[in-house]
């Protein structure tokens, strides 16, 4: 799987997923010496970063002696069998609790069920080190809960990792387990992987089947998170895989994603939107991403500078999030409103006053902006934009202190359009800025592109890193 001319690294911790793989094939690792790399990082790091909420090292380890079995016998299970992998607490798990960020959510009852991406995984052999943090309910794009705290950036412990799969992120950024899989309703997976610089793709809506549903609805993805396109990837052909539980999920791809990723992407045209024709963007950021764009041009891609032409749909997002949260909460236990973060609570309050009407004309509003990003795409393949107009903040903050903004999706404005268009989108790290933190380019495609907008990463990836 791996180059073989490159050199893998002598730390497994610091291994990809394909390294790894290709390691335990060649006999020179084994996935038992690979999980005890992880959970010693784990030990060793997240003490300063509090990404994991659960960490199970005699489970992940019974389960690496059970991969390293396999491979000795040359009956590998899956693609990634005895690769290390990190889970959000929003995925349901057999055996462990799932709490979701929440004092609300009780652990000591039997959780006998794994969601669509942990049986998925499970089937594949994949090693489960444990669970990762996320804010009570996924609601925000940082990391901090009244159940387990605030989550850190490994760039630099004093910033956010981002959200609301900022666990995740900063195992993955940290040598604290190769891959991690998150949730994306507003850019969850695409925001943290843009402040911690690793890999962050959320495919088509339904491609990934979510169980239970999802309150957040049309908004909400699960996706991968991890080092390299090629991870993500193989990533994605294990979680794309069907199950009757979802009944939005789509029919299974035709094609391996992996198989695509070599795909000639040269000639294509390419929209670069600095600003969506409505976003400030930190100066820093800007230039960043120009820079990467402009070798991409560089490298064989047709770039012409367009703006998608949509304005802000922010209000019918935030309705549209509100009453998500609403449903949820609206079966949480008597007193929880007096329990769970105060933003949550005033989130709510909003969603508990909106009408069927006032959701109804939200995704009459998301609609729009499909039906104009579907004529968009006849002209341009993909859009580039950054992925967060500004660089990790202060960790501990909704919004960026003294910047005079009252929510999240104010200061993500690249993100969550297209959650509500429900396009495939991926972040991937292009530098840093003058202070080390991370910068991230999303690149958008059509609906159900997601081989395409994982082929041309992995070709920007590569052009990137010359």
């Amino acid at each position: 799987m791996a180059h073989p001319d490159k050199e893998l690294p002598t730390d497994p911790a610091a291994m990809t997923a394909v390294e790894l793989v290709t390691a335990y094939s060649s006999g020179t690792l084994s996935p038992v010496e690979a999980t005890r790399s992880v959970l010693d990082a784990i030990t060793e790091r997240d003490g300063a970063l509090n990404a994991y909420c659960l960490v199970d090292p005699e489970r992940a380890l019974v389960q690496a002696k059970e991969s390293e079995a396999r491979w000795h016998s040359g009956h590998v299970q899956g693609l990634l069998d005895g690769v290390p992998i990190s889970i959000k607490d929003i995925f349901l798990t057999e055996g462990w609790p799932t709490r979701r960020g929440s004092t609300s959510i009780e652990a000591d009852v039997p959780w006998p069920l794994d969601s669509p991406v942990t049986a998925r995984l499970r089937e594949d052999g994949m090693v489960f080190l444990g669970k990762t943090t996320t804010p009570e309910l996924a609601w925000k794009a940082v990391t901090d809960s009244p159940l387990t705290g605030v989550t850190r950036n490994p760039a630099d412990p004093s910033k956010t990792s981002g959200g609301s799969s900022g666990g995740s992120a900063a195992a993955v950024a940290a040598g604290m387990g190769p891959v991690s899989v998150g949730t994306d309703g507003g850019g969850s997976v695409r925001i943290p992987a843009s402040f911690c610089g690793i890999v962050g793709f959320k495919p088509t809506h339904g491609r990934i089947p979510l169980y239970p549903a999802s309150p957040f609805g049309p908004l909400a993805h699960a996706g991968p998170m991890t080092r390299t396109v090629e991870d993500a990837a193989l990533l994605m052909d294990i979680l794309a895989l069907p199950d009757p539980r979802d009944p939005t999920a789509l029919a299974p791809p035709l094609t391996t994603f992996r198989g695509q990723l070599q795909r000639d992407v040269r000639g294509l045209t390419v929209a670069y939107s600095a600003t969506l024709g409505y976003v400030e963007v930190d100066p820093e950021v800007a230039s960043v991403v120009e820079a990467a764009v402009t070798r991409l041009g560089e490298a064989g891609l047709r770039v012409l500078h367009a703006d998608p032409g949509f304005r802000d749909p922010l209000e019918a997002f935030e309705q549209m999030w509100a009453a998500g949260a609403a449903t949820m909460l609206s079966k949480f236990p008597e007193g929880s409103r007096d329990r769970v973060d105060p933003g949550l609570g005033e989130i709510w309050d909003r969603g508990r006053e909106l009408s069927a009407v006032d959701y109804l004309d939200a995704r009459a509003v998301a609609a729009e902006v499909g039906i104009v990003m579907g004529a968009f795409h006849t002209a341009h393949d993909v859009l580039i934009t950054p992925t967060v107009p500004i660089p990790a903040f202060e960790a501990g903050h909704d919004v960026p202190p003294g910047s005079g903004l009252r929510s999240w999706p104010e200061w993500t404005p690249f993100t969550y359009p297209f959650n509500l268009t429900q396009q495939p989108a991926i972040s991937i790290p292009v530098g840093t800025t003058s202070d080390g933190l991370p910068v991230g380019m999303q690149i958008v495609g059509p609906r159900h592109s997601d081989d395409l907008v994982l082929a041309l990463a992995r070709f920007a990836e590569l052009v990137l890193a010359e």
